[in-house]
């Protein structure tokens, strides 16, 4: 038995089946007695009896193997551009109209010359094989179809552990009658085109390339549709042994293999001998192009971080059990995700944070922008460049911990909004006053189960500040001793929940810590949301939770379910509260407030200083337009045994929020409804986009639909986009399984 299965294994191929199933495998009675006759021995060496192997081959459970191999999922802005990949496998599928008809002439000559003549089986070449292999005395020739082929890959992309591999790549009889069973179906239910771009999508042709289209890209740097002779006879020979004859590793073995190829062609026809000749003279020409998967290799690498979390949270459905599940889902699911990541904004911020910081530097500045009213994520920043080493960090420091952040950050007195935001939802009056001195002890503090807590010696932070302030004053002044007052006269427990209400948590995750000095930000948040928070103040009070994902799509074309925060947005607080806070806060800007030297990024800028305790950390916080932001200044190595002595929020933080917003409205570009394309042919659909002043782009794959095949099903984005943005076409299969 092992001499047959290896002969049937050689080069990837050849299945065996007993003698009494030749009826149910061969396309005729002279294929399935020749089948029969071959492979009678192998069933009696297996103890397989005729009728229960006949019974096992009959039964065996076909529907489960799935036609979608590994695929990489992509990641785009809100304008269609592509800005980062995650993949186990680097494969990029593409229709078979897609491929050049030389590199499908190629494999076809190479793999299985009889390929559109026969069914799962070619009983003609297990016959040739098996006489070829018995003369030679060994394993020369293989027998197996590309169906079969096809059906081995399958098996594979479909295991999960390794025990599951080894069951496939095992080297066992009932092994090969599986692949045989599965080819069967794969024959019974798809034309020969479909099982050719299906093999031609899943074979591995080395150096990292799962798939025809990621091979022209891995070895010559273009598509798959414009592969030439000599290029198509190199790909075509590396699946016998794609490390053997790695063109990057082994160049002649690569150029001996190719020129195999190369006559193989010529003896079928598909060339001229002298066309063989002229090729073979010829060396191997690569351009190759390294693949660029996962954040590390994003352009945005911190705001890539952000998506993935969140990504791997909706495909778990927020179960923590189900993370683990959900990365390898992203990884092989071939998901195209669409998120409110705007470039322009980006570049905007990026720029601002660079001119104030030093990526070479201890200190970092870490920044979020979050849309008003919608809470989507349009920038992150960091000033540290991504990766390992001096002047580099893997933790995106403006979002929290399950976002790829690190623990947050003092939020310093941009959290004294909350209190204000709570006495005003009391009913105290904005003209609330406290004589305010330089320093004071407070008693009176619970919790909010009612544990009485310790007294507070509070101070501000230059001693000759005291007077009597009101919530005006005492807000653009940022007066602590005034916020201490007005903290315990709300009580502690309400102030805290107010910052719960608007989505703040400490940057770990963790509830926050109901102490007095948290209303001058002693609990360490994210950037992320205390830029919703604030969007929220803008928005009337309501609050939206932040969203770097809009839409996804599965491999299959069917949408996954998100729970956009525009259907979470709530109200918190009232028109009036948010409002008065919000006009409260826009005095912090004007002559008597504590950035009264920050230019307005717009009219109805407003916003919060934050200096932390003993110079850890300065922060700004604000709205401008339609935009909100939080900028941090700190130490990464620790802010309290490395403080950044003289920074105050109005400095550096209020200085970035302020240029990058600036900019930020000027390269603005709204988003615009896009033409409905649905039901239309692609040409039409492409036209009408074009007018529109769209770029198009058309889905790997086809989408299983009723539609006419070829026609339009769905676009991504759906609705709107950025105008002069890339719209991604989902065609029709016609309805096909």
């Amino acid at each position: 038995m092992g001499t047959l299965i290896d002969m049937l294994e050689s080069g990837d191929r050849g299945e065996g089946v007993p003698r009494t199933l030749g009826r149910l495998v061969a396309a005729s009675a002279t294929a399935g007695g020749l089948v029969a006759l071959l492979l009678a021995p192998v069933a009696g060496a297996a103890g397989l009896g005729a009728r229960k192997a006949a019974d096992d081959f009959r039964n065996m459970n076909v529907e489960r193997i799935t036609r979608y191999p590994s695929e990489k999922s992509v990641v785009y802005a809100s304008d269609g551009r592509p800005i980062a990949t995650f993949f186990d496998e680097f494969r990029d599928p593409v229709r078979l109209d897609q491929v050049s008809p030389v590199m499908r002439q190629a494999i076809i000559a190479i793999e299985d010359s009889r390929f559109y003549e026969h069914g799962a089986l070619d009983a003609k070449a297990v016959l040739r094989a098996f006489t070829r292999n018995a003369e030679a005395g060994r394993t020369r020739e293989g027998g197996s179809t590309l169906t079969q082929q096809y059906a081995k890959n399958l098996l594979l992309a479909n295991a999960r552990t390794q025990k599951e591999r080894q069951q496939v790549t095992a080297p066992t009889f009932m092994r090969k009658l599986r692949e045989l069973r599965h080819a069967l179906q794969l024959e019974k239910t798809m034309s020969k085109d479909a099982i050719l771009e299906g093999y031609l999508n899943i074979a591995y042709f080395g150096a990292g390339a799962y798939g025809v289209q990621a091979a022209a890209q891995r070895y010559f740097s273009k598509q798959a549709s414009a592969l030439t002779l000599p290029e198509a006879a190199l790909l075509a020979g590396l699946t016998k042994n794609p490390f053997a004859y790695d063109p990057l590793l082994h160049p002649k073995a690569a150029r001996e293999r190719r020129d195999v190829v190369l006559a193989r062609m010529a003896e079928l026809g598909v060339i001229t001998r002298q066309e063989e000749k002229r090729q073979v003279a010829q060396g191997i020409r690569l351009h190759p192009t390294k693949p660029r998967g996962g954040c590390a290799t994003s352009d945005v690498p911190f705001y890539c971080l952000y998506v993935r979390a969140e990504m791997v949270r909706v495909l778990a459905q927020g179960k923590p059990e189900l993370f683990k599940e959900a990365e390898e889902k992203l990884q092989r699911g071939g998901y195209t995700i669409r998120t409110s990541f705007d470039p322009h904004a980006q570049h905007a911020v990026q720029e601002a944070v660079d001119a104030r910081s030093s990526a070479s530097s201890a200190k970092v500045a870490a920044q979020a922008v979050v849309e008003v009213g919608t809470g989507r994520l349009k920038s992150l920043v960091t000033s540290k460049r991504f990766g390992t080493g001096e002047g580099r960090t893997t933790l995106s420091l403006a979002a929290d911990a399950a976002h790829g952040g690190g623990v947050g950050v003092s939020a310093g007195s941009t959290f004294k909004i909350f209190t204000l935001l709570a006495a005003l939802d009391a009913g105290m009056p904005v003209r609330t006053a406290f004589p305010s001195p330089g320093s004071m002890t407070l008693r009176g503090f619970k919790t909010c189960k009612g544990r009485e807590l310790p007294a507070w010696t509070v101070r501000n932070s230059h001693e000759s500040q005291s007077g009597r302030f009101t919530m005006r004053t005492g807000t653009w002044g940022s007066v602590n001793t005034y916020f201490a007052q007005l903290q315990r006269a709300v009580g502690l427990c309400k102030s805290v929940k107010m910052a719960q209400r608007f989505g703040i948590t400490r940057g770990d995750g963790t509830p926050l810590q109901e102490v007095p000095p948290q209303v001058l930000g002693s609990n360490e948040i994210d950037m992320v949301h205390l830029s919703a928070a604030y969007a929220g103040i803008a928005n009337h009070g309501v609050y939206c939770p932040p969203v770097s994902v809009l839409e996804a799509t599965g491999p299959n074309g069917r949408p996954v379910r998100l729970d956009l925060p525009e259907r979470r947005c709530r109200k918190v607080v009232s028109p009036w509260v948010a409002d008065t806070t919000h006009h409260i806060m826009r005095g912090v800007l004007g002559p008597r407030g504590t950035a009264n030297g920050i230019e307005k990024p717009s009219k109805d800028a407003a916003g919060k200083t934050g200096t932390c305790e003993n110079f850890s950390c300065a922060v700004f916080a604000g709205t401008s337009g339609n935009l909100s932001s939080a900028v941090a200044y700190w130490d990464y190595r620790g802010g309290f045994r490395y403080p950044v002595t003289g920074v105050y929020g109005a400095g550096i933080p209020a200085e970035i929020w302020s240029a990058s917003l600036k900019a930020a409205h000027r390269a603005h570009r709204p988003l615009v409804t896009l033409p409905d394309t649905r039901g239309m042919a692609l040409g039409a659909a492409v036209s009408t986009l074009d007018r529109a002043g769209f770029k198009t782009a058309v889905s790997r794959g086809p989408v299983r639909s009723h539609l006419p095949k070829g026609t339009v099903v769905y676009t991504s984005p759906s609705s709107q986009i950025a105008r002069g943005g890339t719209v991604t076409l989902f065609l029709s299969n016609g309805g096909a399984r």
